[in-house]
């Protein structure tokens, strides 16, 4: 029920100026993360009444986002030290050469490229998966005749779009839309399930559809990067885990189908068995020198972790106190959370409803994605799905997932060129083409799971 006493507080209104601010900020693709740390102060300096109350906000702030973080980035953590540490072995090149078989034709390739792409973009992430993926079936697939800018569409679209927008199996973006929104990974993974499908399907068939007369390379391109096929030079370890890791990853997967592993329990399997599979190919692979191995792989794992992570940690850590976490940031007289606050005002004097609610998570989430992360929008757009969905009783999870979807289809690295140059760059072709190629087919996905949306709401 809502509050017929609520009040707006100053402490209100610089939180709602801060948020716009920061998206602001985001749409002229600038850092947002002393935008973040200024305002930040300004909260605790109002709320807490003190400078020094200020300046302990934003430390504590900070603190309360790494630690809701933490999880994802241990997780990216150790699965980067597992790809650093089949590469060394020579057994990441084993792993591509069976799906090169299957490659006769430049329509099948499209799709081959497209969900070998999808399906280790969802155990490694994209950032690796493209530079392996890329690197090493990219030649197979010209070879086949298929054009380098359709396949950098169908890396892009499997890979930064379906794969990294649903995050099925790390549930790095499902932790912090979560985080942000009080409920569970599960309950966008599930709830949010019919979505993420409708926008991964719609956009990959869209694009496979718009782009059917380009798939074949022209005669010109069927030397691109053909320099980089070679056959690997690897022993017998490279071959041990080339066959032992996707067994493992395979073994994760029944056991959560078995046990009905979700969420924490599901990352944690993910992740135990990444530093594992690890650590046994460091043992076979390099004997005595295994223990400066493992160091070594660990140690640059959580350096790309938190590369990654850090912008996102200082945002979050504004963004949090929109929610509950508040109370834990300045105190428990702070209760409810600003933006739940903003949403019971909205409530009372607009007339918003569950459909415009949707509307405004796609917006928004797309807006936040302009400065080419995907993640960084994710602890707003979650806060946001509390705040709406409370407002107008809507689904929190089906909010969360649009808001999700939104800002990593365009930042994650399919619309916005800054954030299609890896991609790109492994495929030879222009980032900005690139991104003019995917904007069709990912409104079209966009309408879809929007239509979709208004009846799960």
């Amino acid at each position: 029920m809502l509050d017929p006493n609520l009040m707006m507080t100053p402490l209100h209104y610089i939180y709602l100026i801060g948020v716009i601010v920061i998206l602001s900020v985001m749409v002229l693709r600038k850092d947002t993360p002393l935008v973040c740390i200024a305002f930040l102060f300004l909260l605790g300096l109002t709320g807490l009444g003190s400078v020094t109350g200020g300046i302990m906000t934003i430390f504590n702030a900070v603190l309360y986002a790494s630690k809701e973080f933490m999880e994802v980035i241990a997780t990216i953590a150790l699965v980067t030290a597992l790809s650093k540490c089949l590469k060394d072995l020579g057994s990441d090149r084993l792993m591509m050469i069976p799906m090169s078989k299957v490659m006769k034709s430049p329509d099948l390739t499209w799709w081959v490229l497209g969900l070998t792409m999808m399906v280790f973009s969802f155990f490694l992430w994209p950032s690796p998966s493209v530079a392996l993926v890329g690197a090493i079936m990219l030649p197979f697939a010209v070879k086949a005749g298929l054009n380098p800018l359709a396949a950098a569409i169908s890396m892009n679209l499997f890979g930064h779009g379906f794969a990294l927008s649903y995050d099925l199996v790390i549930q790095g973006a499902p932790a912090i839309s979560a985080g942000a929104a009080s409920i569970s990974p599960s309950d966008i993974l599930t709830e949010g399930r019919p979505l993420f499908l409708i926008m991964g399907i719609v956009t990959v068939c869209s694009a496979y559809l718009l782009n059917r007369g380009n798939i074949k390379a022209g005669i010109g391109n069927l030397s691109v990067l053909s320099s980089q096929e070679e056959k690997p030079r690897a022993g017998k370890t490279a071959l041990i885990m080339a066959v032992l890791t996707p067994l493992l990853f395979l073994a994760d997967i029944l056991l959560m189908l078995t046990l009905d592993l979700k969420g924490g329990e599901a990352t944690s399997m993910v992740s135990g068995t990444a530093i594992l599979a690890m650590a046994i190919g460091s043992v076979l692979g390099f004997g005595k020198e295994s223990l400066e191995k493992v160091t070594d792989y660990v140690t640059e794992g959580f350096l790309f972790a938190i590369r990654i992570f850090a912008p996102v940690i200082i945002i979050g850590a504004f963004f949090f106190l929109g929610g509950e976490g508040i109370s834990t940031i300045m105190g428990e007289q702070f209760k409810g959370g600003i933006m739940n606050d903003w949403a019971v005002w909205l409530a009372q004097h607009a007339p918003l409803n569950k459909y415009a609610a949707a509307g405004v998570q796609m917006v928004i989430g797309g807006l936040t994605g302009l400065d080419g992360s995907g993640f960084s929008g994710l602890p707003l757009t979650g806060s946001l799905a509390r705040t709406f969905g409370t407002a107008v009783d809507a689904s929190i999870p089906v909010l969360a997932s649009l808001g999700q979807i939104t800002a990593v289809f365009v930042g994650g690295g399919t619309i916005v060129p800054w954030g299609l140059i890896p991609v790109a760059a492994i495929c030879g072709v222009e980032p900005l083409e690139l991104a003019r190629k995917n904007l069709p087919p990912v409104i079209l996905g966009f309408l879809a799971t929007f239509a979709a949306a208004c009846f799960l709401l």
